[in-house]
């Protein structure tokens, strides 16, 4: 009688101790990520500089410490990359300005199966205001510390990869956890990754990309986009709906974040934005300014979308159409996504939205746009300043390079 009551509470405590075992999303841990990534020693890191490394080499540590193996380039942390950018956005491209160097930061949880997972956020910011993308009225020299934008981000992909590897709560997922640089001028690091993958991408059930998760509002809601891009993910998210968090859906698979290179290798993606604010892209945003307990929430969240699907078979992908944004400086759109990282002439289209007028004109995937009505396109900005000259109604002439062809086309905004 005395054995059995002694086997029963050993029972009782063992699981209670398993329990207590358990890794749980952590605010301190979260804090201290971010706080370091959003650092003035850090200097904003701007994509290429010292401090952007700096920045890459702790993430990779603590990838290494939460026991995640080396998922860059030749069995290293990094994977690398270099593009050609000019010194001046609003001007001609300079053909001789030098390159820059970069890296994205990944790290594999093997779980020996056949799919696999990828949570991803970019690390890079606007450093010291050099690259003309502060809404600083004076940003130059200025620390653009991107505490929201996007070390909250990031801090969230480090503290998910401690959960996923310390916990093993799932064998039917590998995971890779990607932190891009180069998004902040123009998605160039997950570009990249997705153009020299060192995993096969047809492996990838879906990803997750979480860029500025540290701002929840009082209304606990969040953006969550891509929905649509798998026929799984709108129910599931319905169902996870609590007074604690709710969602403001988007079905597009294509966005201003890195997720959109994952959709554009029709990969299903998610999205989550806990929206803009008065302190996006300027030195104010700051670590005393994020909510902390909101994105321990917004984890939790990832967590229960990760372990629901865990059990599912590869999600199926859908293509979807691209939420219309308003745009000051246009009054129309072509609707198609360029490549920020072609360094030849022209625009190369990486993706068409169907019904918008590129499509309606016939434009497709790897078309290069090199004229827009009597305005020759050399590069993205020529492109933009074209646009601007247009309002809706306008029908013009589009001229596109096809393999070695030139075609001219009618095209209506």
């Amino acid at each position: 009688m005395h054995k059995n009551i002694a086997l029963l509470l050993v029972l009782l405590f063992g699981g209670l101790s398993l329990s207590a075992q358990q890794y749980a999303i952590s605010e301190d841990n979260i804090r201290r990520d971010l706080t370091m990534l959003a650092s003035d020693e850090m200097k904003g890191r701007g994509t290429g500089t010292p401090e952007e490394f700096r920045a890459a080499q702790y993430i990779a540590d603590q990838f290494k410490a939460a026991g995640l193996a080396p998922k860059g380039d030749n069995g290293m942390w990094f994977h690398h990359f270099g593009f050609q950018k000019s010194g001046n956005p609003h001007g001609a491209m300079d053909f001789s300005a030098p390159h820059v160097y970069s890296q994205n930061v990944a790290g594999y949880l093997d779980n020996g199966a056949t799919h696999t997972i990828v949570i991803g956020a970019h690390y890079d910011h606007l450093g010291l205001g050099h690259d003309h993308n502060s809404l600083d009225a004076n940003p130059e020299g200025k620390i653009h510390n991107g505490a929201d934008d996007n070390a909250s981000g990031t801090a969230g992909v480090i503290e998910l990869a401690r959960y996923f590897a310390q916990n093993g709560v799932t064998e039917k997922h590998n995971f890779l956890f990607l932190c891009f640089s180069g998004e902040e001028l123009g998605l160039i690091g997950s570009k990249k990754y997705t153009d020299y993958p060192t995993i096969d991408l047809s492996t990838v059930s879906f990803m997750i990309n979480m860029d500025m998760i540290g701002r929840l509002n009082e209304e606990k809601r969040l953006v969550v986009g891509g929905v649509g891009t798998a026929p799984d993910f709108v129910p599931l998210l319905n169902g996870l709906k609590t007074d604690d968090l709710s969602f403001k859906l988007d079905s597009a698979g294509i966005g201003p974040s890195d997720h959109t290179s994952f959709y554009l290798k029709n990969i299903p993606v998610l999205f989550f934005f806990t929206g803009q604010h008065s302190d996006y892209h300027k030195p104010s945003d700051d670590v005393e300014k994020v909510n902390f307990p909101g994105q321990v929430k917004i984890l939790g969240l990832a967590v229960k979308i990760i372990e629901q699907l865990d059990a599912q078979p590869k999600l199926v992908f859908q293509e979807t159409k691209t939420k219309k944004e308003d745009t000051p400086s246009f009054k129309v759109t072509l609707g198609i996504m360029p490549d920020y990282t072609w360094e030849g002439e022209g625009v190369h289209v990486d993706g068409v939205t169907d019904g918008k007028p590129a499509s309606v004109a016939g434009i497709v995937k790897d078309d290069i746009i090199i004229g827009l009505g009597e305005y020759p396109v050399i590069n993205i900005q020529d492109y933009m300043k074209a646009l601007s000259k247009f309002k809706k109604g306008d029908t013009t002439q589009v001229k596109v390079k096809r393999g070695k062809e030139e075609k001219t086309m009618p095209v209506t905004f």
